[in-house]
């Protein structure tokens, strides 16, 4: 799940041995060329670097509902990645190209039926998407045009700022209890770390979706803003913490963030087996047959 000569997030230096990012550029004069955009994409995410202000936008652009695939999985490290090692960049602000939904979270099909193997790389690049974003150096915001289920809400809850859309058709949430699954340890301790351990126990056990309103009110969103008006307010949150000196942020990042990143690491393959022994159970596999008829049920 990783570009060949990429260390995974254990395996690189902590935030206080990596050199601190440059400040962005300063305005051009007039009469004189911007800076570049630079732009790269692939089959499921399109990345754009503004130059100028040192922030890049990673589009989710994976029909129909941008599921986390293992290919999405494996894009997403990578993009990260490139960016991360990018002196010239300092923020990315998360979205999705697709109207209604930022992600509908972990694909289903690449948890039923397959082999152990495929379940073990699987789980593995969930785990390094995770760990990049979370773990992440730069400055992170998730600007979340739709709905935002399970994995798609783990996406966003990793980011260091979340702004929604206004809609209250708009949902987001941890609701794997729904589809008779458990959150794993590293999803609930994000939850728990955003949102307190009383709405998280509540909001896991039942696996609820929370309306964006609800989800403003619970702190799971920072902020709600129209949708038209929403990359506007991503772009102005980030060039406030921009406005920081970036080592003095990233080691408070790191602070906070270093106890609950060290302990997957550290039971990192422990977490597979226990995903490869749960999902592999027949009345786990049953449940995700018939939630995966229902959604077909749905389409037609």
């Amino acid at each position: 799940v990783r570009p060949p000569g990429v260390l995974p997030l254990c395996c690189r230096p902590p935030a206080w041995d990596r050199a601190a990012r440059p400040p962005p550029s300063p305005p051009q004069p007039p009469g004189l060329p911007l800076a570049p955009c630079r732009s790269f994409s692939n089959n499921k995410i399109q990345v754009e670097l503004d130059e100028s202000s040192g922030v890049a936008t990673m589009k989710f652009k994976s029909p129909p509902v941008n599921s986390l695939s293992l290919e999405f999985l494996t894009e997403f490290s990578i993009s990260l990645e490139k960016l991360e090692n990018d002196r010239a960049c300092r923020g990315v602000i998360l979205t999705s190209a697709l109207p209604k939904i930022f992600s509908s979270g972990l694909d289903i099909t690449e948890m039923c039926g397959k082999s152990m193997e495929h379940y073990a790389e699987f789980w593995r690049a969930v785990q390094e998407l995770w760990l990049r974003l979370y773990g992440s150096n730069m400055v992170t915001v998730a600007a979340v045009n739709g709905s935002s289920p399970a994995g798609g809400c783990l996406v966003a809850l990793s980011c260091d700022y979340r702004i929604m859309a206004e809609n209250p058709k708009f949902s987001i949430g941890l609701n794997e209890a729904q589809l008779g699954i458990v959150a794993p340890f590293w999803f609930k301790d994000t939850f728990v770390n955003v949102v307190g351990h009383r709405t998280a126990e509540r909001s896991l056990q039942l696996g609820s979706l929370h309306p964006a309103p609800e989800a403003h009110r619970l702190g799971l969103v920072d902020e709600l803003v129209p949708e038209e008006k929403l990359m506007e307010k991503a772009a102005a949150v980030m060039a406030q913490w921009l406005a920081l000196p970036d080592h003095a942020r990233q080691l408070t990042k790191t602070m906070m963030r270093k106890a609950v990143l060290d302990r997957l690491v550290a039971h990192r393959e422990e977490d597979i087996k226990n995903f490869i022994t749960f999902i592999s159970k027949e009345s786990i596999q049953k449940s995700l047959r018939m939630y995966m008829e229902m959604l077909k049920k749905k389409k037609t």
